[in-house]
């Protein structure tokens, strides 16, 4: 499953928290009593496609900031200036940011029905071919002012099993690994250890970092969705599904424009007890000024098995969490992220309004009660 796909057609680890040491020239920051950060929190929304039609729904319930899809042509994997800046222009007209950008490649996909997987399976030279193309994305968004770009590391896209009926006529995204049941032992991508996946982690950021550095353009990885157990499944040991996997990722590279598109229900999916051990996780990666952009989503469960529900139901306290990333200074887009789906809302529309009036409310309380 492809993550952007999911939002369009619905649109045992530890917590690890000492188990590395501090990243590298990126000290946490220090936070007095009585001395917060200003609100600077905007309601986002990273769903597609980035069309007038949609851009006009976005605007309709207040969403101000989002991630856009470029209309690329000629199968490339690079949007042009040109084609991104149409896209601005269009989003400019409806009153809207576009502050992230997802390119057609590197997204949440299983790599069999992947287009472009060669930088996951480490072939070369197509690897080294799409990475270029990449490059001229980060320069590209650079030129028309687009300060950053999402992008996932996946072999097995978002892992789930059957849906979980929830409240009303809704159902639940729902992943239980003791019935899941791949359709194949392994993937093209054979087995992959912890090693080879580091190793092309490592070979693409050393690649790209410095280019966005150079750009100045923020680039957010997504963790993978969900963790799985050391052995691995279909063969892939899926290494940014634990928090150290996390923290090891961010340390690679160092510099302010890598990071991660934080996924706070794909991490809660990674601890015991993600109603305690949430906070202090946005807090380790949040002080580090190392969180790009927030998928503000909650969670019934716990890793290995779990539902995603609508924000105000499950495990996770919501409110603490935003005031939680109030608390590290963290300035940029919440997103809604794999909303329930209903027979009578096609695309998960309602249940995207739901989740923007939530958000909002939330920001709003907070601005009121600073």
């Amino acid at each position: 499953m492809n993550r952007r796909q999911f939002l369009s057609s619905s649109s045992v680890a530890a917590l690890g928290l000492a188990g590395l040491p501090p990243v590298s020239g990126a000290a946490p920051v220090s936070l007095r009593a009585g001395s917060l950060p200003k609100v600077q929190l905007k309601l986002g929304c990273q769903s597609a496609p980035t069309n007038d039609a949609h851009l006009k729904f976005l605007a309709r319930y207040g969403v101000k900031h989002i991630c856009g899809y470029p209309q690329i042509a000629d199968g490339r994997i690079y949007a042009t200036v040109e084609e991104l800046s149409r896209m601005k222009d269009l989003a400019d007209k409806n009153g809207i940011e576009i502050v992230c950008v997802g390119p057609p490649v590197l997204e949440s996909s299983y790599i069999d029905g992947e287009k472009h997987p060669a930088i996951m399976l480490a072939k070369s030279p197509e690897r080294d071919r799409d990475i270029e193309s990449i490059q001229k994305m980060i320069h590209n968004c650079a030129q028309v002012g687009l300060p950053s770009i999402k992008y996932n590391m996946s072999i097995l896209g978002v892992l789930r099993t059957e849906r979980t009926q929830g409240r009303g006529d809704a159902s639940y995204s729902t992943w239980k690994l003791a019935e899941a049941h791949p359709k194949t032992p392994l993937t093209i991508a054979g087995h992959v250890d912890a090693d080879q996946f580091w190793e092309r982690i490592t070979y693409f950021l050393e690649r790209i970092i410095p280019v966005a550095n150079e750009n100045k353009v923020r680039m957010a990885c997504h963790p993978h969705d969900p963790g799985v157990p050391p052995e691995g499944y279909q063969g892939v040991d899926r290494v940014l599904g634990t928090v150290a996997g996390l923290k090891r990722f961010v340390s690679i590279q160092e510099s302010p424009y890598h990071g991660l598109n934080f996924c706070q229900g794909t991490v809660s999916e990674m601890l015991a007890d993600p109603g305690k051990e949430i906070f202090d996780v946005i807090r380790y990666f949040g002080t580090r000024k190392k969180i790009f952009n927030v998928h503000f989503r909650n969670i019934r469960g716990h890793r290995n098995e779990f539902v995603e529900v609508y924000p105000d139901e499950g495990d996770v306290d919501m409110v603490k969490a935003l005031h939680t990333y109030r608390e590290v200074g963290y300035p940029y887009m919440l997103m809604p992220d794999h909303v329930p789906i209903a027979p009578n809302d096609p695309g998960g529309l309602q249940s995207f309004a739901f989740c923007y009036g939530y958000i909002q409310g939330l920001i709003q309380s907070m601005e009121r009660t600073a």
